[in-house]
């Protein structure tokens, strides 16, 4: 079949491989002009990496990315109260990754460029509309900056990878209304500094309604020795101090973040001096959608953030739209036909990302975060932690989101 896919993006990118290695003809349409290795840091659980293993990326990978050794939980005096082992630290066959989000694009992309072809990616082609007949979708793209028409393509299956403000979505929910504003606003940024604790460890800090999340997203050391760390603070913001869900990654003001964690200096961690030494930092609203009752229509489906993007909890955005593409590329291979393969990845893909979606509305694994901050705001001796509900919390987790230990290692 010929398919082409809206987005050049983790999910897109993953699924053009994918879909090729399945014996399709695939064809990427990218909005921008040009794509550039932008972005801040992600995280590629486990099953996750599975999937990208098996498309034989795991040392490209493994070049640049920190392979996470443990993820550890902090109350905002620096007190850890859980910490556990992650990827093969853990017992897993994969590992867990943390990457520069432009560093992970630029190899999936020179990897799509490799195997299918360097003309398989078009830029500057936004998707405008689609029709559909009985001999297949026809997807019309445009220049986004001049409006003029760029290609009428004609294919088997059209794949809106195309982000949160995804237009396939649009077009197939044209009621939907915008995005759900959590209340919350994301400050991100990365710095260049020494590594803490062990050098390959995410850390969580605070609770929900101050938090501070840090783990470092490249493996090569300066000749100073420092080591680039992403990190991204999140506030429940006034409602004077909330923002529109159109004030995407606007420039954030320094000075006030510096201010609201100017006491969260600890000895295995110098917050204020990670803000301080950030050349920039963005902001822009934790916000999500509600779960669909389906993603495909005719020979239309959806992938990624345009199908289920959700609140960056758990760590496992990025990580659900690499199994929406591998997931897809198994229904084609597995179905008769591709009514019966849409219906399969619909099945399969649905209600198992809704889970993960509401669930992180719920807080997800940081939910352990609140839980210590509201029994224990001044701190905590070690005997007053609560192991075994804190643990129940984090494997139901693992569960919901497809990755607990057990499950995942049973598969190849």
């Amino acid at each position: 079949m010929k398919i082409i896919i809206a987005g050049a993006g983790i999910g897109g990118l993953t699924a053009a491989l994918c879909l090729h290695e399945a014996g399709h003809e695939v064809e990427i349409f990218e909005s921008v002009k040009e794509i550039k290795p932008l972005g801040v840091g992600i995280n590629l659980l486990p099953h996750s990496m599975r999937i990208l293993t098996n498309l034989g990326l795991d040392d490209k990978i493994a070049e640049s990315a920190i392979a996470t050794s443990d993820l550890v939980y902090a109350n905002k005096f620096g007190q850890v109260f859980w910490k556990e082992p992650r990827g093969r630290f853990a017992g897993y066959k994969w590992p867990q990754f943390s990457i520069h989000w432009g560093t992970l694009q630029m190899i999936l992309m020179e990897e799509v460029m490799h195997n299918i072809g360097f003309d398989s990616i078009k830029t500057q082609h936004h998707l405008q509309s689609f029709t559909e007949d009985v001999g297949g979708v026809t997807a019309t793209f445009i220049n986004r900056e001049t409006g003029e028409v760029q290609a009428r393509v004609k294919a088997d299956i059209l794949i809106g990878a195309d982000g949160i403000n995804s237009v396939v979505r649009q077009l197939l929910y044209p009621k939907e209304g915008g995005v759900k504003y959590s209340g919350n606003v994301l400050y991100r940024g990365t710095t260049l500094m020494k590594p803490f604790l062990d050098g390959t460890s995410m850390v969580m800090i605070g609770s929900l309604r101050q938090k501070m999340v840090v783990y470092p997203i490249q493996n090569q050391l300066t000749k100073d020795g420092y080591q680039l760390v992403h990190w991204v603070g999140n506030l429940k913001e006034t409602d004077q101090e909330q923002l529109t869900t159109q004030d995407w990654n606007r420039q954030a003001d320094k000075k006030r973040l510096l201010e609201l964690y100017k006491s969260w200096n600890f000895d295995w961690l110098d917050v204020p001096a990670m803000i301080a030494g950030a050349e920039s930092i963005y902001e822009f609203p934790m916000s999500d959608r509600d779960p669909l009752p389906r993603w495909s229509y005719g020979r239309v489906t959806l992938l990624g953030d345009a199908a289920h993007p959700m609140y960056p909890i758990g760590s496992n955005g990025a990580s659900e739209a690499i199994l929406d593409a591998d997931a897809l590329a198994w229904a084609f291979i597995e179905e008769h036909d591709w009514q019966a393969a849409l219906m399969r990845y619909d099945a399969e893909r649905v209600p198992a990302t809704a889970k993960v979606v509401l669930q992180n509305r719920q807080k997800g694994p940081d939910f352990i975060m609140d839980l210590m901050e509201e029994r224990f705001p001044q701190g905590f001796t070690p005997e007053e932690i609560p192991h075994a509900e804190l643990e129940g919390i984090m494997e139901n987790y693992k569960r919901v989101a497809g990755f607990d230990i057990k499950t995942l290692n049973e598969k190849i």
